[in-house]
């Protein structure tokens, strides 16, 4: 079995090292179970060391031109040869329980993909009570976050993979679609939650809370017009590092 980990990056010079080191040391402490992997960077037109520093871990880099996450990350599967693929966040640190976890689901047999819930440490008390929240949604709905999403190779590509008119909220998209393809053959989707992924707060401490709830509060109110809509995303797009 052949795991490819992608993951998209854009101006993530500070962030990339640990993140790949994480994963190898993850995949390392889980070497029992015989997988070999492949890590894959997505340097999604960054203007820093990022896809230098990325070479130096070891990992693959493609180069995608179009800052888009959808496209990042859908470029990093088409260069991927695993038979499962884990796209993860360049803000993230992955541990050896939940690659053990992601493991012993391929190795059963009985799933389509999966999802992990977050922890993100340093953030003020009202984003960890939004984390909580999602957490809820996530679980109950079996909606993957973005910062961690599992599949099956062949299914993502059976379904489509990610929507490209989408700028955010892919992966629930892609979650959605997962869980159907998996439902007509028995398989299961899952949201990992003994070993959560630690995430980056960096979110709040780049934004304020009037800026964060005025995100919130747009994609309420238009969630598609505001998703199909790069300009109406700064969160995600207008490079604050």
């Amino acid at each position: 079995m052949h795991i490819s980990f992608i993951i998209p990056a854009f101006n993530e010079e500070q962030l990339i090292e640990p993140c790949l080191r994480s994963i190898t040391d993850a995949v390392a402490a889980n070497r029992s179970y015989g997988y070999t992997s492949e890590i894959i960077v997505v340097d999604n037109n960054s203007t820093d060391a990022t896809a230098q520093l990325a070479k130096q871990a070891g990992a693959q880099v493609v180069f995608e031109p179009v800052n888009h996450i959808a496209r990042a990350r859908t470029a990093g599967a088409g260069a991927a040869r695993g038979d499962w693929l884990v796209f993860m966040d360049a803000d993230c640190l992955l541990n050896a329980g939940l690659v053990g976890d992601i493991f012993e689901l391929i190795r059963q047999g009985r799933h389509i993909g999966a999802g992990s819930t977050l922890y993100m440490p340093g953030q003020p008390w009202w984003a960890e009570m939004l984390l909580r929240i999602w957490t809820f949604l996530s679980v109950q709905l079996g909606w993957a976050a973005g910062a961690l999403i599992v599949c099956n190779a062949a299914a993502f590509r059976e379904v489509g993979g990610f929507d490209l008119t989408l700028y955010a909220a892919e992966e629930i998209d892609l979650s959605q679609k997962l869980k159907k393809y998996g439902r007509k053959r028995k398989l299961k989707f899952a949201i990992l939650n003994a070993h959560p992924l630690e995430t980056s707060s960096r979110k709040t401490q780049l934004y304020s809370g009037w800026e964060i709830v005025g995100q919130f509060l747009r994609l309420v109110l238009s969630p598609l017009g505001t998703l199909r809509n790069k300009k109406k995303l700064p969160m995600w797009y207008d490079g604050r590092r």
